[in-house]
């Protein structure tokens, strides 16, 4: 029997997200997702898609869950019961998402306690996410230390950007020395998403020049040249470019030399105020785009200032990357906002005749799962909304490398 299953964790500060994958025809065999870990409120949410416990649906399993560690010997247990264990002969790797990789990590990576020890340095770069994605791998190797455990770099992606789309214009020594450039982040999606473009179009990855806009509460371009990344606009941390939810993306820097200066806040207090209190919710008290479109629908002006700010800044990346591109073939809204939201994909592309951009009305406005064309005939650049699949991709990613 060829192993063929992959195991896709994806370890939050208090959650981990999981998928099994049966790589032999990309099917998910079950998924889920344990929440508030190291509360008294944690829960288990697991789908069984396969196997005798398919037919039972979605179970749910409420009450405290101490650490990781507990939530991971939950999920195999609940596996387990599906006929579906950790221990089965069929279970090629356990594939992980780790936020950032560095310099150092560009491809997908079997992890040994070396390469373990070297994602730990780098929780400078990644306080709120590296620590978490460290320990998912420390839990899972202790359950099966005999196959391959595999991390898949959210950074990995932009790391063909060019020396001097990455570098930032400080001092060469201290950006060396602190590690201060631009990664980029959402790599395993603007990668799957970039790709399947291509299939949408009819063409190969390498034959096609892409503009990708994920769009869900943290939110990202890139520009990717024939399947090759140059651009992005997240940077060294995943708080610089587009208005998020939660995030301000770009600034002047000097605002933050402004607000401890002149404000008295404290760095930690500025930390928090342009990651969890800007963007959408900072500017009109929500961070969820349903209610700023319903909000601004209802005549409500910061919600409406909300709505163009992020519409704005959209607009200058879109302009922007088409300069960088030369040529664009495409532009692809996906994640949340991109994929669901019609009204920002038609106010995106408004105004963007003469790049070549053109909806037509009745394709956008359909709402659908599968990759799909929305715009005009006559459009001279293509406008896609194409779903992301950041765990397929992990699961894709992580199985080519442990069966080359």
């Amino acid at each position: 029997m060829t192993a063929s299953r992959v195991l896709v964790l994806n370890s939050g500060s208090s959650s981990v997200k999981y998928q099994l994958l049966d790589m032999t025809d990309r099917s998910r065999l079950a998924v889920g997702l344990v929440e508030r870990i190291g509360e008294e409120t944690s829960k288990l949410a697991h789908e069984p898609l396969t196997g005798p416990g398919a037919a039972g649906g979605r179970r749910e399993r409420l009450g405290p869950i101490a650490d990781h560690g507990a939530a991971l010997r939950a999920v195999a247990a609940e596996l387990a019961a599906d006929g579906l264990g950790l221990d089965s002969p069929e279970l090629a790797a356990v594939g992980h998402r780790v936020v950032h990789g560095g310099t150092r990590f560009t491809q997908p990576t079997v992890i040994d306690d070396e390469v373990l020890a070297e994602i730990r340095s780098l929780i400078p770069l990644a306080p709120l996410h590296n620590p978490a994605n460290v320990t998912g791998i420390e839990v899972a190797r202790s359950l099966r230390a005999d196959i391959p455990q595999v991390a898949v770099f959210d950074t990995a992606f932009h790391s063909t950007m060019p020396e001097y789309a990455a570098r930032y214009a400080i001092d060469a020594a201290t950006a060396d020395k602190y590690s201060i450039r631009r990664y980029g982040f959402h790599g395993t999606s603007h990668a799957y998403v970039s790709r399947a473009t291509a299939a949408l179009l009819g063409k190969a990855p390498s034959d096609v020049n892409v503009i990708v806009l994920h769009l869900g509460n943290g939110a990202s371009a890139s520009a990717v040249r024939g399947g090759v990344c140059v651009e992005t606009s997240m940077g060294m941390t995943p708080l610089e470019g587009l208005v998020m939810g939660t995030r301000s993306g770009d600034l002047d820097p000097a605002v933050v030399f402004h607000l401890a200066r002149v404000g008295g806040l404290s760095v930690d207090e500025i930390d928090s105020l342009l990651n969890k209190k800007s963007g959408l919710l900072g500017l009109c008290g929500d961070n969820d785009m349903r209610e700023v479109q319903r909000r601004a629908e209802e005549g409500d002006s910061s919600a409406q200032l909300a709505l163009a700010s992020y519409v704005h800044r959209l607009k200058k990346y879109v302009g922007a990357y088409s300069a960088v591109l030369g040529r664009v073939d495409a532009v692809v809204f996906t994640a949340g906002v991109g994929e669901n939201s019609s009204w920002i994909r038609e106010a995106a592309v408004e105004g963007l005749e003469e790049l070549g951009l053109a909806l037509d009305p009745e394709a956008n406005a359909v709402r659908s799962r599968e990759p799909r064309l929305v715009s005009a005939e006559y459009a001279r650049v293509a406008v896609a909304v194409v779903p992301t699949d950041e765990e397929l991709e992990i699961a894709t990613q992580a199985y080519a490398l442990v069966t080359r």
